[in-house]
């Protein structure tokens, strides 16, 4: 495909593309010189998921992916030690190196739910680096020089930065190294692009001024919009919980769909999607026609999203469980089931958390008091309530249900959670 071409689909859906017209520019000078543009992004493997937010930034890299270039993915286990600053009001936790690697290992695996593994020529196989291989061989001078190359005045330049300071609010100083550790791998794989959020600028920039000085082409920078999280507000962040991750079942991941509020639903389609031209202009239009149901473009949306990553015959099972479980108030055929050691009657608490549903007793006595938990669809105010367990019944906390059934009957042995 000739250049124009390239530009007019990687162009769309980003925020920026710097500098201006470059992308054109360097597009033809891969073609004179018979290579594909080496385009990078890096993953901070700081929990075990890839969600929604990460598939933004991955379905771009599908792109080029699919007009032959080669992707540089890099598993950052070295700048994940750190954590990215970018957006957050304070510093984030540190992980141990056993952490960081046990997610990295489900990172991999990830990836390759949007990207391909195995693509056939003349389409290029993913790269994949850990930083660690570069940082690790590092030693404490070539940490100072790295650092030289920025002012602290440069780096509190930065809007996230800039505002804890403003605030207060303490940055250590490893945050301070993330931006030249992130502009550092650009130099290690010579990257001829870094696309990241558009909360990342600022790392991307710095990529660019320390390739120059290591004699370089400078990288070009493509932004994404930031995904919001399941409020529609906050960005979708794995710090936060408000996640929807790829490798979600496809019940969970339909019903975390349906939560949404409706003024999110445009942004999801549009980011989240494969849907073309044709379609969002149709999603837009319906968003707009008071005449239809928002929660019917939202059936769509799930239905779409649990097909990309789980496949059809599981997207048409997900909205019949929900269906079935919400709109009807009735159990799905797939609810997982439970039965308790004990016999006779168990009290509410006890039956959330040994079913699972809840995580700890304050969390059983937070959902009963807010009317959020049920027994076969009756709700159960009162903390007190003790339930009889002789035979089966629908126990639900929130969105989640269970299947209650005494040890003897159906579903399983003594003690089994869902």
């Amino acid at each position: 495909m000739d250049a124009e071409a390239q530009v007019r689909i990687l162009s769309r859906g980003t925020e920026e593309i710097l500098p201006e017209g470059a992308l054109l520019e360097r597009l033809r000078a891969c073609e004179r010189e018979r290579r594909p543009l080496r385009v990078k992004q890096g993953f901070d493997p700081t929990a075990p998921d890839i969600h929604l937010g990460h598939a933004v930034g991955l379905r771009k890299l599908r792109e080029f992916q699919e007009l032959g270039h080669q992707v540089v993915l890099i598993v950052g286990d070295y700048t994940g030690r750190v954590g990215d600053p970018s957006g957050l009001s304070k510093t984030r936790p540190q992980l141990s190196a056993a952490e960081l690697e046990a997610n990295a290992t489900t990172y991999l695996e990830q990836f390759f739910r949007v990207l391909e593994r195995e693509p056939k020529p003349p389409r290029l196989p993913v790269e994949i680096h850990h930083n660690g291989d570069w940082f690790a061989a590092m030693r404490f001078a070539d940490v100072i020089e790295l650092t030289s190359h920025y002012t602290v005045a440069r780096m509190l330049e930065r809007d996230d930065f800039a505002k804890r300071y403003a605030a207060q609010q303490p940055i250590s100083i490893h945050e301070l190294l993330y931006p030249l550790m992130q502009g550092y791998d650009s130099v290690a794989i010579r990257a001829d692009l870094e696309l990241g959020a558009t909360e990342q600028k600022f790392n991307l920039l710095v990529g660019r001024v320390l390739q120059e000085l290591h004699g370089q082409p400078q990288q070009l920078i493509l932004t994404l919009p930031v995904l919001p999280g399941l409020d529609g507000v906050k960005r979708m962040s794995k710090s936060l919980g408000n996640y929807i991750g790829l490798t979600d079942p496809p019940g969970e991941m339909f019903g975390k769909v349906m939560s949404l509020p409706d003024s999110a639903l445009e942004i999801f389609w549009r980011l989240t999607t494969d849907a073309d031209d044709a379609e969002l202009t149709r999603v837009r239009s319906d968003l707009a026609d008071s005449n239809v149901n928002p929660m019917t473009i939202k059936k769509r949306l799930g239905a779409r999203l649990v097909r990309m990553y789980h496949g059809e015959a599981a997207a048409t099972q997900a909205e019949k469980d929900f269906e079935t479980q919400f709109s009807r108030r009735e159990a799905p055929e797939s609810l997982p089931t439970w039965s308790p050691e004990k016999s006779g009657e168990l009290g509410i608490k006890d039956l959330l958390v040994g079913s699972g549903l809840a995580k700890s007793g304050s969390e059983a006595w937070r959902a009963v008091d807010q009317g959020a938990v049920s027994v076969d669809g009756a709700k159960i105010l009162d903390r007190q309530h003790r339930q009889p367990v002789g035979s089966p019944f629908v126990l639900r906390m929130g969105r989640k249900m269970v299947r209650v059934v005494p040890a003897s009957g159906e579903g399983g042995g003594a003690g089994r959670k869902a």
